[in-house]
């Protein structure tokens, strides 16, 4: 019996058998960037298909100059950072937060905002700031926060602001024309809050497919049936193969809370740049919980590591095993970057599960256990 996924793998080769121009999509979603390493779906592509990674790691696309401002007030006496745990490793110019906690510093790992307003609670005479990494997924939680510690009076905490939005992003890389790209892979996680609709620009003013996918390797095949077949046919349109899941207008309740607390910022993002309006800062209203005003925080220049190619990776322009560093010099052990940090980063996926995903990986036995 053949498997779906198999099927659906014949199906592209059907597709491409005649094809001599190669079709380059873009898989935004650091997730799919994991389940497709994970599952091995890049040995079953066609040669005409090429996957390239996107900036959809929160921490990959978080700027130098942010993770920088989050070691700054880790530094400083008597503050609690309340971090994801994936923030711990990234290297900033003066070390990381990981090495800060083991010189003294309170930094403390939680797995949601509402867990770093217990820390204020708790700690009614320390300040607590939470490092707000992520995008539309994470975000709706940091507003729900805000609006708590708001009602409660909770002085003592704040939010240090990196939460980034989708679509401008992929916008910037169209308009920037460093890398061709044929068509998106969207992110099913982002696209449940703000529903596929929210892609319709890409489409329509960029004339890209985009296709929006859940996780497993059905979803994530059948997703790129779609962009292939669109690319061949020479059309450009929406497609939701995640409709289960996914809705045309996404979460009200959750798009409601972020244009209740947050308005749309010109952001820097990891080699992209400052993208405008493409980031999320508090309303007037609860600017009172700005980690950067109330600590007086001026974001300097990005200063990344020399050696690092994660900027480069995470826009399609370079894969992990054209960086020098790769697998040497950086590894999860010892990361000069964050595509080697988080457990969504592709560096991370290409040591893990095997230089371009196709076989075991190499270096598992510097993995911590």
């Amino acid at each position: 019996m053949i498997l779906p996924v198999q099927e659906m793998a014949r199906e592209l080769r059907d597709l491409c058998h005649a094809r001599r121009e190669r079709i380059q999509l873009m898989e935004v979603c650091g997730t799919h960037t994991v389940a497709v390493f994970r599952h091995g779906l890049r040995a079953m592509l066609p040669e005409a298909v090429r996957l390239v990674s996107g900036p959809g790691c929160p921490v990959c696309v978080t700027a130098q100059r942010h993770i920088d401002a989050a070691i700054e007030l880790a530094a400083r006496e008597g503050v609690i950072l309340a971090t994801y745990g994936d923030m711990m490793r990234v290297p900033g110019r003066l070390g990381s937060l990981e090495r800060l906690r083991a010189q003294g510093a309170q930094v403390r790992v939680v797995n949601s905002a509402r867990s770093a307003l217990e820390l204020a609670r708790a700690n009614r005479d320390h300040p607590v700031v939470f490092l707000g990494v992520g995008f539309e997924t994470t975000a709706p939680a940091t507003a729900a926060t805000v609006l708590e510690a708001a009602r409660e009076k909770i002085g003592n905490f704040s939010v240090l602001m990196c939460h980034k939005l989708v679509v401008p992003a992929m916008r910037a890389l169209l308009s920037a024309g460093d890398v061709p790209l044929d068509g998106f892979l969207a992110p099913g996680h982002v696209s449940v809050i703000i529903g596929a609709g929210a892609y319709r620009p890409i489409v329509e003013q960029h004339h890209r497919p985009v296709v929006v996918a859940g996780f497993e390797p059905e979803q994530i095949m059948r997703g790129l049936v779609s962009l292939v077949r669109q690319v061949i046919e020479g059309r450009a349109d929406l497609d939701n193969v995640y409709s289960r899941v996914v809705s045309d207008e996404g979460n009200r309740v959750a798009l409601e809370l972020l244009d209740r607390v947050f308005v749309a910022a010109d952001t820097p993002w990891r080699e992209l740049g400052v993208i405008p309006q493409s980031g999320l800062e508090l309303a007037p209203a609860y600017r009172q919980f700005d980690a950067l005003r109330r600590f007086d925080i001026v974001l300097g220049e990005d200063e990344d590591h020399p050696l690092c190619r994660c900027g480069e990776v995470i826009t399609g322009k370079a894969e992990p095993r054209e960086c020098p560093a790769f697998a040497g010099q950086c590894t999860p052990l010892s990361p000069i970057g964050p595509c080697m940090v988080s457990s969504e980063g592709t560096c991370a996926a290409w040591y893990k599960y095997g230089r371009g995903g196709e076989g075991p990986a190499t270096h598992r036995s510097e993995e911590p256990a």
